[in-house]
């Protein structure tokens, strides 16, 4: 089955009514349908909305012109610079009216002309003098043909008629079609091949109506045909309405029926088309599909999981084998028929090898030979990888089981188990024979290991790891007579004892591009396979020279559907090759991948001040672009419409970006706040590992910023120097400042120490007069206690005299020494000196307590010196208890309640 791309629910074309398909010179894509003109450029539809958002019926490509026909008007839609399409309608026409609802579903040009059909009219548009001629009819046109350079129509009921100098003539009448509705004219042997909906085939010869007999016509008598086309290398293609397409060769005989069943949308197909490289679009009545009818891939999809994962395949000249996760299936080569089971095969079948004209089977629970459909267990070793011959010994085989190496014999024409090459027990997926006696095991979790099993294969003699790291998914092959080991690091040839890396296999199938190290040497076909990401390579010999030739065909691993580190590929015939996948397999024909490239385009850039404010880019001529807007989005493509075959693409921006891009299937690249400057886009594309056949290159300058561009400069010049002048002014002007703060600050400092000199001055002299107050403190202290002693000597002279016998001496003395006790010069001396240091007091308390004598005061004076009152005593010439009299008196004076002390108050004052 061809394969078959499905246009998913994010496509404009999904989800519509898909009235006609039409083809470009630069191949892409343009389809009418209930949203409008649709645009594929092989990575991206684009829709443009018809006049006023009316459904399209019909598009035609005529030149740089895109005819298209809808509800109540048609025209034609031009590119402009910008990569978008400017409608130009002809329908409003001076010269004629369109009929009301009136729908145009058919477009066709000739020689200069365009014809528009709709039901009712044939619109004739001469293309050179922009003028229309009309034909006219009473009876629905239901579509118009065109065979060679000859334009025919048919009227319901009235017959078929050709157009020729503007007038319709009939050539068939409705008596010979007998009402038949046609779908399509085809030329045939000197004569016309009619389509009809429901009635098969007809031919129009020598005036005559004939059927034309195919092996299909009970078929074609039960289904419903909308539309059909011819094949540019014969046969046809035929869109039902309920049962998707019909693929005939040019005698008729049926060679492919896909309905939604295998994969297509959508089973009423209303519109085919057969694109320049031989694709099959259909639209649809619910999608856009397009069948890759001469695609190098066929696909074989086990919708019912019957298959499961294919592991190997085999082909005798009888019968096709498929090993998968499910058991071992069978078909008859050649033929369509579904794959057959073969009993007690059930579960993994690891291998499929034909060796010396028998098929062996490795499987899971052991080695089968298989005869045709019938498979006789021969080992029951479990978990048998592979079975190989061994050089020379024609009745032995050697087997790589979960459990090491086991031989198998062949004796009385019947293959059977023999032995296991004991010492070894490592499963043995992979191995490759050095020499008779000597091979390689890979274990990917263990290494590569190198035994030598003695010459009878019962034992291994000795074997050693090799220095070469494991590898997940690695393997190690024999391609011619050289052992080569594969895993991600690279692939290694054993040269001298040891691997060696070869550079160019490395480089295609390790790193990122790895996906499994698995190699597959196809003797029949000389070629090494393997198996990267994007890619499957194969390595065959040069044809002039004895350098290996190498090969990529781009297929990813996501679209082949391999089973990572179980690929398998098996040759069919003729360079066409079957590789199985997880869901069934594909058959690849080496003939057909396609050595021509193809042309990059470029579709569209936009660009803004802002990413998400992007408007359209003129396209032809180079562009100056304001600072401002430097943000811009590059869409490329290439018209490459074939689903297994990806497309690639790298880039670079010449200005900022002068290395190439990785490639990658993205078909647009955004640049964001691009600095000002000159650049040049340029585009490369790859399609089946064909490089496209030119650059696509686009150049473009963004200006200067309004800021650096050269009147800026003056300005920035001239402002500087104007800058640099108001610099030297403010700083003279400054500096005379600060030299007058400098100044101030001086004068200022000067009075500062003025000032210190003179508080220093004060201080000395409060200091000075401090110490006159401690002198003149000592000195009343000293006067006062002075007062106290002579007093106190006085009184006790006075005592002692009193007790004399000579009373009239003793009186003259006491009498003395009376005068002296009451000597008020002592009082004023001391009141003078108690002034010189509290000279506040007496002014205070007089103030205070008017009423207080001066003997109070002299009390107050005693009491200020903290004296007590038997200190007080004598300097008052009274008695202890007198003065105790007095202080009672004072306190009254003073009004001092009883708790409180007359002392303290004194002090405090």
């Amino acid at each position: 089955m061809p394969p078959i791309q499905v246009f998913s629910s994010q496509d404009y074309g999904a989800e519509n009514q898909n009235w006609a398909i039409s083809q470009a010179d630069n191949d892409f894509i343009y389809v009418a349908n209930n949203k409008g003109l649709l645009e594929y450029n092989g990575a991206s539809w684009q829709l443009y909305n018809s006049p006023n958002d009316g459904i399209l019926r019909s598009v035609r490509v005529v030149g740089d012109k895109i005819f298209s026909g809808g509800y109540m008007d048609f025209g034609y839609w031009l590119k402009d610079d910008f990569g978008g399409f400017q409608y130009t309608s002809l329908a409003e026409n001076k010269n004629f009216s369109i009929k009301e609802d009136e729908d145009f579903w058919g477009i066709i040009d000739v020689e200069g002309y365009v014809i528009f059909q709709s039901f009712d009219r044939i619109y004739i548009y001469n293309t050179t003098d922009l003028s229309f001629d009309i034909i006219e009819s009473d009876e629905r046109i239901n579509k118009v043909f065109k065979v060679g350079q000859s334009i025919y129509f048919q009227k319901m009921d009235v017959g078929v008629f050709e157009i020729r100098n503007g007038k319709a003539n009939v050539i068939i009448s409705s008596e010979a079609i007998k009402g038949k509705e046609l779908v399509n004219i085809y030329d045939f042997d000197n004569g016309l091949l009619l389509q009809t909906k429901e009635h098969g085939f007809y031919t129009f010869q020598n005036n005559s109506v004939n059927r034309w007999s195919t092996e299909i016509d009970d078929l074609l008598s039960n289904i419903s045909i909308y539309s059909s086309i011819s094949l540019r290398e014969g046969g046809f293609i035929l869109g039902t309405i309920a049962n998707g397409i019909i693929q005939l060769d040019k005698n008729g005989k049926q060679l492919l029926k896909i309905d939604q069943s295998y994969g297509l949308s959508n089973n009423t197909i209303l519109s085919l088309l057969e694109d320049n490289f031989g694709n099959i679009w259909l639209g649809l009545d619910n999608g856009i599909n397009v069948v890759n009818l001469n695609s190098p891939f066929k696909v074989y999809t086990d919708k019912q999981g019957v298959l499961g994962t294919v592991y190997a395949a085999a082909q005798t000249h009888d019968f096709l084998y498929l090993g998968t996760n499910q058991g071992l299936f069978y078909k008859p080569i050649n033929t369509n028929v579904k794959f057959k089971f073969i009993e007690g095969t059930k579960g993994q079948v690891w291998s499929l090898s034909f060796l010396k004209g028998t098929l062996f089977c490795g499987h899971d629970k052991g080695t089968f030979v298989i005869n045709n459909f019938v498979a006789q267990k021969v080992s029951s070793e479990i978990g048998t990888w592979a079975v190989k011959e061994i050089v020379g010994r024609p009745n032995l085989l050697i087997q790589g089981n979960y459990k090491g190496l086991f031989i198998l014999e062949k004796l009385n024409n019947t293959w059977q188990f023999r032995n296991k090459i004991e010492g070894f027990n490592i499963s043995s997926r992979y191995f490759e024979f050095i020499d008779l006696n000597e091979l390689f095991v890979s274990h990917e979790h263990k290494g590569v290991y190198k035994i030598k099993i003695d010459k009878d294969y019962q034992k291994i003699i000795d074997y050693k790891k090799m220095s070469i790291n494991e590898g997940i998914k690695s393997s190690i092959v024999n391609y011619n007579d050289e052992i080569l080991y594969s895993s991600r690091e690279g692939v290694f040839k054993f040269k001298n004892n040891s691997f060696k890396k070869d550079t160019v296999l490395s480089k295609l199938l390790s790193g990122d591009k790895y996906v499994s190290g698995k190699l597959i040497y196809d003797k029949k076909g000389d070629k090494l396979w393997g198996f990267s990401n994007n890619e499957i390579i194969y390595v065959e010999p040069g044809k002039l020279s004895s350098k290996p030739k190498v090969n990529v065909i781009a297929i990813s691993s996501e679209v082949r559907k391999s089973k990572p580190a179980f690929e398998n590929i098996l040759l069919l015939r003729d360079n066409n090759y079957l590789i199985g996948t997880t869901e069934g397999y594909l058959i690849m024909d080496l003939n057909k991948i396609a050595h021509q490239p193809l042309e990059i385009h470029l579709n569209n850039i936009k660009y803004g001040a802002l990413p998400n404010e992007l408007q359209p880019l003129n396209l032809v001529n180079e562009a100056m672009l304001k600072n401002k807007f430097n943000n811009l989005k590059f869409n490329y493509s290439i018209a490459n419409y074939e689903k297994l075959l990806s497309s690639k693409y790298k880039y670079r921006l010449k200005g900022i970006y002068n290395d190439w891009s990785d490639w990658s299937r993205n078909s647009e690249v955004f640049f964001k706040n691009l600095p000002h400057g000159d650049y040049t886009f340029e585009a490369k594309a790859m399609s089946g590992g064909i490089l496209s056949d030119k650059v696509l290159s686009y150049s473009f300058n963004i200006e200067k910023p309004w800021y650096i561009k050269p009147l800026a400069i003056v300005l920035y010049v001239g402002f500087g120097l104007f800058l640099m002048y108001l610099l030297h002014f403010f700083n003279k002007r400054h500096y005379k400042k600060q030299q007058q703060k400098l100044l101030e600050k001086k004068e200022r400092e000067l009075k500062l120490d003025q000032l210190e000199n003179q508080r220093q001055l004060i201080q000395f002299k409060n200091k000075n007069l401090q110490l006159d107050i401690e002198n003149k403190n000592r000195e009343l202290g000293m006067a006062t206690m002075n007062l106290v002693k002579r007093n106190e000597l006085l009184n006790n002279i006075k005592t002692e005299l009193s007790k004399s016998n000579s009373v009239n001496d003793i009186k003259k003395v006491v009498k003395l020494i009376n005068s002296s006790l009451n000597n008020t010069g002592d009082w004023k001396l001391f009141e003078e000196a108690f002034n010189n240091v509290d000279k506040d007091f007496m002014k205070k308390i007089k103030s205070k307590h008017p009423a207080i004598t001066p003997n109070d005061l002299r009390l107050c004076a005693y009491l200020r010196l903290n004296l007590s009152s038997k200190e007080i005593a004598p300097l008052l010439n009274i008695s202890h208890k007198s003065v105790e009299v007095k202080r009672y008196r004072l306190r009254k004076k003073i009004g001092l309640d009883h708790d409180q002390s007359l002392s303290n108050y004194i002090i405090e004052l």
